[in-house]
This record gives C-alpha cells, sequence and structure tokens, in this order.
C-alpha cells in the first residue's frame, strides 16, 4: 500500500509529467520529415492516447520519485531534440 505522500506524487507525475512528456515527444517526433506533417494532423489523437498510457505507467511503479526522475529527464531529452531542431535519426 502507497502511502499518501506517494499516491499524491504518482498522480501529479502521471498528470503533469505525463503530459509534458506526451508534448515533448510529439515536438520532437514532427522535426522527422517523412512524419512530421502526418504527426501535426494526428497529433492530437496520439498525444491524448500517450498520456493516457503514461498516467498509467505512472501508478505502476512503487516510487512517485522514480517516476518523476524518469518522466523530467525524458522531457528534458526531447525538448532539447525539439529546441535544437535536429534529431539524430
Amino acid at each position: 500500500m502507497s502511502t499518501p505522500g506517494q499516491r499524491l506524487l504518482k498522480i501529479s507525475a502521471g498528470l503533469i509529467g505525463g503530459y509534458l512528456l506526451s508534448t515533448a515527444l510529439h515536438l520532437a517526433m514532427a522535426l522527422v520529415p517523412s512524419i512530421g506533417i502526418n504527426l501535426l494532423v494526428s497529433g492530437t489523437f496520439s498525444g491524448f492516447l500517450l498520456w493516457v498510457v503514461l498516467m498509467i505507467i505512472a501508478f505502476w511503479v512503487r516510487n512517485g520519485w522514480v517516476v518523476w526522475g524518469i518522466y523530467l529527464l525524458l522531457t528534458l531529452i526531447f525538448g532539447l531534440i525539439a529546441y535544437n531542431g535536429k534529431v539524430a535519426i
């Protein structure tokens, strides 16, 4: 059973961290020429579905700090890729 503090961390990581990660991932993927235009058109639906999956994953992990760390690290990586405008394939 998780403590109320861990439960709050998981909820906030799922809602806020999941949204930030799904947005940063879609911004980085939009730079790939072959899928960029199509991704922008369907980004609303796929972004929402990815956000829901990331919320579910946040509750599977036992420690809320681990979820926040992973989500923030991945958000930072994808955000830097989108900011620089380069994708290393």
